[in-house]
């Protein structure tokens, strides 16, 4: 198959996100082993897997920070996200959520989400310049979405670690993102916690494809989502949280330990 059939195969697609055949080795340890799966859009994914299993370099490739040797990893359907950079990828509608929250802390929360408005505005713009009408109704949007709208004048330095979380996961939203990676977001939480964050991420992921790595199995219970479990860089098994629970493979390498 020619390269331009191949191509124009790509540009045929309906996925926000198509990886195939993608391995990645670091001084010959393979971190991905020909990973191929898909995510469509409007879809909430929750990866699992034991550690070392492949998950952040997943992610690291999807995001730019880490090139493939091989395989194929496209977004929206025709973006060969393999020959972009981080900042072009993340301009694309690609949010990533790193699991340790970093917020302004001596900023409010309200300012917070202000510094992250989407647009070509530089720091020094957006502390001086007036808000207009609809920035202000979209900052209050997002601030009900995460759960903070009482917070918004509080420093965001004075938060929870959960409230932190979601403060990102809002700082991300500001950039209005066609899908969000998020990484162990209720490590460290308490219950109450954790369960509204599950409630968030279903929230978003009515109007975002939402792609969660977790090892907490009842939060991944609470998505209520498709489930795909990596070991040694690889799918072992996807499906619902039921199935791939009852998989006997995955008992072995991953919930038996």
């Amino acid at each position: 198959m020619s390269t331009q059939v191949k191509e124009s195969k790509k540009q045929d697609l309906t996925s926000i996100l198509y990886l195939d055949g993608v391995s990645v080795s670091f001084d010959g340890f393979k971190a991905l082993n020909n990973l191929s799966f898909v995510v469509e859009p409007g879809e909430m994914r929750a990866i699992i897997g034991p550690n070392g299993a492949g998950k952040t370099t997943m992610m690291d490739v999807i995001t730019g920070k880490t090139k493939p040797d091989t395989g194929e990893v496209f977004f929206k359907g025709g973006i060969d996200l393999t020959k972009h950079d981080e900042a072009f990828i993340a301009n694309l509608g690609i949010g990533r959520k790193f699991q340790k929250p970093t917020v302004f802390e001596s900023q409010t929360v309200f300012h917070n989400l202000e510094l992250s408005l989407k647009g070509e505005k530089g720091v020094m713009t957006t502390l001086f310049a007036a808000l207009n009408d609809a920035e202000v109704a979209r900052i209050m949007e997002i601030l009900g979405v995460i759960r903070l709208t009482e917070k918004a004048g509080d420093l965001a330095g004075s938060l929870s670690h959960g409230q932190k979380q979601w403060l990102e996961i809002g700082m991300l939203l500001m950039q209005d993102p066609d899908l969000l990676l998020v990484d162990e977001p209720v490590a460290g939480m308490t219950d109450a916690e954790t369960e509204q964050t599950a409630d968030l991420l279903r929230d978003i992921s009515k109007t975002h494809s939402v792609v969660v790595v977790e090892h907490d199995m009842e939060f991944v219970r609470a998505l209520n989502s498709k489930v795909t479990v990596l070991h040694e860089g690889s799918v072992l098994a996807e499906g619902s949280l039921d199935t791939v629970q009852n998989n006997q493979r995955v008992i072995e390498v991953y919930l038996g330990r």
